[in-house]
């Protein structure tokens, strides 16, 4: 499966899409879940940061209840939990609900 790095993702990826879209450049992936009030508030951070980094990053999203093992491979205890993934190596986690301003500049730092 190929996706585009344009692409803001609000559906779950299955286990082999999730790792297609992690393999190749810098990826953005949400651990969330929809009864996770602090992911649903998390939502339109994640939706304006895959706007400003359309080109060169993409945004994805997981629902950990729905996608257990990936969640328990990467050791996920927490949502929302944002993992900056490149060429499928982890850069940089963030636990807990994060600000614009904190995410881009990790996205940034990483991108450049």
């Amino acid at each position: 499966m190929t996706r585009s790095p344009t692409t803001w993702e609000t559906d779950a990826l299955t286990e082999k899409d999730f790792h297609d879209v992690v393999r190749e450049g810098v990826t953005l992936v949400d651990f969330n879940a929809p009864w996770c009030a602090p992911c649903h508030a998390q939502l339109p951070i994640l939706s304006r940061l895959a706007q400003q980094f359309q080109a060169r990053a993409s945004v994805i999203s997981l629902n950990i209840d729905d996608y257990r093992r990936t969640a328990q491979d990467y050791g996920i205890l927490n949502i929302p939990t944002l993992i900056i993934f490149r060429n499928g190596k982890e850069i940089q986690r963030f636990v807990g609900l994060q600000s614009e301003a904190v995410l881009s500049r990790a996205l940034e730092s990483i991108v450049d």
